[in-house]
């Protein structure tokens, strides 16, 4: 019997093979995909991890290097480059 905090679906379920028979792991499930501040497209080169596992990346790892990565999409972000350009 799992105990009380485990039972309901905020977590998965991962059937384990043991000697004894299948055990059941109860483990956290993975966040959504990081959407673009703007237009909320999906955005490329993020990882979906929760917080504990985007600490262990490398900084590089975590997020694109072009300005606003990681919060905007690529032609969001041309788009706003642009735009200000423009202004200046």
């Amino acid at each position: 019997m799992p105990k009380p905090s485990e039972r309901n679906n905020t977590k998965r379920k991962v059937f384990v093979k043991a000697t004894k028979g299948t055990r059941i792991h109860y483990l956290l499930r993975k966040p959504g995909k990081a959407q673009c501040a703007s237009c909320s497209k999906y955005l490329a080169g993020v990882p979906h991890l929760r917080p504990f596992g985007i600490r262990q990346l490398a900084k590089t790892k975590r997020r694109p290097e072009r300005p606003f990565g990681g919060v905007l999409c690529s032609t969001c972000s041309t788009k706003l480059i642009k735009e200000s350009a423009r202004n200046v």
